[in-house]
């Protein structure tokens, strides 16, 4: 593979850039610049050099083929770091042969190298995307590769039927047991029941993984807007005693105590209007609120609107500080009362959906687990050569779930949502 570079810290001035080389040659590469690096994995204090003129003191560390990252040579150089030093560096490494490295390209070299497979990848994409704690717990287990741990469980299982059932084929003349294809399916079944399990936790770890979405509705000078504008600290949203003043949905993404949450500010929500413009966000704003995974109602009288109104819905009464309170949450969006006890409502509901989450986070990993559990659906009067059929197809969607074969299609989509460096 051609030798490539890359800036792997964020671009602009900072403390330290680090630029990583990878491939045949990363070695010799750097070391024309920075002098010898006799040991693997030591970290040397080196004059950067070119053409005769010392361009910053770097430390250097070489990482040798089959022991890095991407499983070939590797070399990073540890700047100062202004953008100077770091276009200087680049241009030096362009001149000893280097290119610079597509996003994604280290990362896709240590899939192509047997380094990670391609759930450990999905989990690092997710890692490197991650902006909350629950988002980060479910991104490090998945780049540590607990979900192809389990998906060698699986194979050591089914591997274990297929012997079982291979015995009643080879051996159908010899004194075997009858208990011999009995335990295969009840291994059949043991894995049908584990690969179930991942899909029931699908929902809740892709929300974990995208975010929960919850939407603030009500009718027109509910205080939507004042809500939103108190959860920002700051004024996300236009507050006018006029109604109708929202007319699009406004967006604020929080972290909720480790959850990704996105709090939806709607028009308000009324039948009567001669506003064609308004007309058009409250259809947006039913729309929106359909889809989110949980929904605020708010008003001066805690009523509910039933367009929008699903089970599990929190009623909020707004103005807590001018009207007399009667309902069960009351907030002000002005003095703040209330708020955080609504928003660790919101916190509970969402944490509960969130709780039955498993490894499964990508819609990809789902449709291979559903696709090996119906190739498992086999009954105890199907023949031994069907059994075996059924198992193999079930390895092939295994082997795909974690990237070991027809895999080209996802590639590009995956690694292009990397970052350069990485």
């Amino acid at each position: 593979m051609d030798l490539i570079y890359a800036e792997a810290t964020p671009p602009g001035r900072g403390g330290v850039s680090v630029i990583r080389l990878s491939g045949d040659g990363a070695r010799q590469a750097a070391e024309a610049y920075v002098g010898p690096l006799p040991v693997a994995r030591m970290a040397y204090l080196r004059d950067l050099v070119d053409a005769g003129e010392i361009i910053d003191q770097v430390l250097a560390l070489r990482f040798d083929a089959g022991a890095s990252f991407t499983g070939e040579e590797v070399v990073e150089l540890h700047l100062h770091g202004a953008p100077v030093v770091v276009r200087r560096v680049e241009d030096a490494l362009l001149r000893a042969g280097a290119r610079h490295a597509d996003a994604g390209e280290f990362t896709k070299r240590a899939f192509l190298n047997g380094r990670m497979d391609l759930s450990e990848i999905e989990g690092l994409g997710d890692l490197l995307a991650a902006e909350t704690e629950s988002q980060r717990k479910l991104a490090i287990r998945a780049a540590g590769g607990e979900l192809a741990k389990k998906a060698a469980l699986w194979r050591s299982l089914l591997i274990e039927a297929g012997a079982l059932v291979a015995v009643s084929v080879d051996f159908a003349d010899e004194d075997v047991p009858d208990e011999v294809p009995s335990r295969a399916f009840e291994l059949i079944d043991e894995v049908r029941l584990l690969l179930q399990q991942e899909v029931d936790g699908f929902s809740a770890a892709e929300q974990i993984r995208k975010g929960f979405e919850v939407a603030i509705v009500g009718p027109p000078n509910a205080g939507k807007s004042s809500l939103l504008n108190r959860l920002a600290k700051r004024d996300v949203a236009i507050v006018s005693d006029r109604a109708g003043t929202t007319r699009d949905v406004l967006e604020l993404r929080t972290d909720l105590k480790g959850l990704a949450v996105t709090f939806l500010d709607t028009a308000g929500l009324r039948e009567a209007t001669d506003d064609d413009v308004e007309v058009i966000g409250i259809q947006r704003a039913r729309d929106r609120a359909a889809a989110a995974d949980l929904r605020i109602h708010l008003s001066d009288s805690g009523q509910t609107d039933l367009g929008v109104w699903y089970d599990g819905d929190l009623v909020v009464q707004g103005r807590a500080d001018l009207n007399v309170i009667h309902h069960k949450i009351a907030i002000s969006a002005v003095t703040g009362t209330g708020v955080q006890r609504l928003l660790d409502q919101v916190f509970e509901i969402l944490s509960q959906r969130a709780a039955g989450a498993g490894l499964v986070s990508h819609m990809r990993q789902r449709l291979e687990i559903e696709q090996a559990i119906s190739d498992l659906n086999i009954g105890d009067d199907n023949s031994a050569e069907v059994v075996a059929e059924a198992l193999r197809q079930t390895g092939v969607a295994l082997d795909r779930l974690i990237g070991r074969i027809e895999v080209e299609d996802y590639l590009d989509k995956i690694f292009s949502s990397f970052c350069i460096g990485k």
